[in-house]
């Protein structure tokens, strides 16, 4: 999705339950539009400040409650990490956590979805949503 376009739905998300967009807080949701990584709320701090935005870390943190109570971003909660954050408008993904460096990648694996789907049937369930993830190393 364009960066525009997704700020424009954070903004819209925002309205709905009565937030006012500020001109700092339009910043920060440029900047989280524009997040190719999952940053967490000090990043994006200070990644607003940096494009000029006089936003407080506070108001970082109430504008990104609004916006998972709202279901347009989750929230990602990876050991040992402060929470991250991504759009909620993609297709489904699991991550691998590097555990050196920190770095979150998304992937997607066939084999894997099936697995999960046949183990889930073999034992009565189907799949309402889930989340995998894979806490890596690089191999030396």
């Amino acid at each position: 999705m364009e960066i525009e376009t997704r700020a424009q739905s954070f903004e819209d998300a925002l309205r709905r339950v009565g937030v006012r967009i500020t001109r700092q807080r339009a910043a920060l949701l440029r900047v989280l539009a524009a997040a190719e990584d999952h940053p967490d709320a000090t990043q994006l701090h200070q990644r607003a400040t940096a494009a000029g935005a006089g936003v407080s870390l506070a108001t970082v943190y109430r504008t990104l409650s609004a916006l998972e109570a709202q279901g347009v971003i989750q929230k990602l909660e990876f050991e040992g990490e402060p929470a991250r954050f991504e759009p909620a408008d993609g297709t489904h993904h699991d991550h691998m956590i590097d555990v050196e460096t920190g770095e979150v990648m998304e992937f997607v694996n066939e084999r894997i979805e099936r697995l999960q789907a046949e183990i889930a049937a073999e034992m009565g369930y189907e799949i309402v949503r889930h989340r995998l993830e894979l806490y890596v190393r690089r191999r030396r």
